[in-house]
């Protein structure tokens, strides 16, 4: 069915605009996305082919470019305008974030954490700097690579943290196997790093683990 034959509270854009974003399933956000549809299939219909082509938006957005571009109704152009609009959503989360939020449970961090993480090909190791209202200071990638003992130095982290005058820090670093699951040097790193950091006062309120969609909050396990 073509789309201008659809009832307008079915036409994504009309619906967005009368009833909000959150109304809208995650076919028809990509629908608008994507403006135009297919010859025998309505833009709706590839939105939805798209997500049962890839199982889940995170698949689709983090594609590489040429697995994205090849797919049906896709194209370079699209995955330029993609990545442009994922961008600029990471750098409002930073800019939200920059002015004042107040980091004080796992879950006012896991949406920020996860735009700064997902998709990356590599585990990468970051320290968030907080204030004492626990609010961003500044956040930054200190280590690259496999989390082990030997990557991750205690020594840097406190440097960083005094450097940025932090009165309390929370770690976190991404799996890129999407399992967001804790392994042992994991733990080991992050004791490591409380030990050090309380030599000058300083609070790890918080280690989180990014997998994919999911995040592991080291708090909420009660493994500091």
């Amino acid at each position: 069915m073509q789309l201008t034959s659809l009832p307008n509270s079915l036409r994504p854009r009309e619906k967005l605009i009368e009833k909000g974003p959150k109304a809208l399933t995650d076919a028809e956000l990509l629908a608008i996305f994507l403006r135009t549809g297919l010859p025998g299939m309505n833009v709706i219909e590839l939105a939805q082919h798209l997500l049962n082509e890839n199982k889940t938006l995170h698949n689709l957005f983090n594609a590489s470019q040429d697995e994205f571009c090849a797919q049906k109704g896709l194209g370079m152009a699209k995955y330029v305008q993609l990545q442009a609009v994922l961008e600029l959503s990471q750098r409002y989360m930073q800019e939200r974030c920059q002015r004042g939020a107040v980091f004080n449970s796992p879950n006012a961090v896991y949406e920020y954490l996860t735009l700064q993480m997902r998709g990356l090909q590599q585990e990468v190791f970051m320290v968030l700097y907080l204030d004492s209202q626990n609010r961003l200071v500044k956040d930054e990638i200190l280590f690259y690579g496999t989390i082990n003992s030997a990557s991750v130095y205690p020594r840097e982290v406190l440097k960083a943290a005094l450097k940025n005058n932090a009165a309390a820090i929370i770690l976190a670093h991404n799996h890129p196997s999407g399992i967001a699951e804790p392994r042992q040097a994991d733990k080991l790193i992050t004791d490591r790093l409380q030990q050090a950091l309380q030599l000058v006062d300083i609070n790890v309120l918080d280690h989180i683990i990014v997998g994919g969609e999911t995040c592991v909050s080291f708090a909420q396990r009660g493994l500091i």
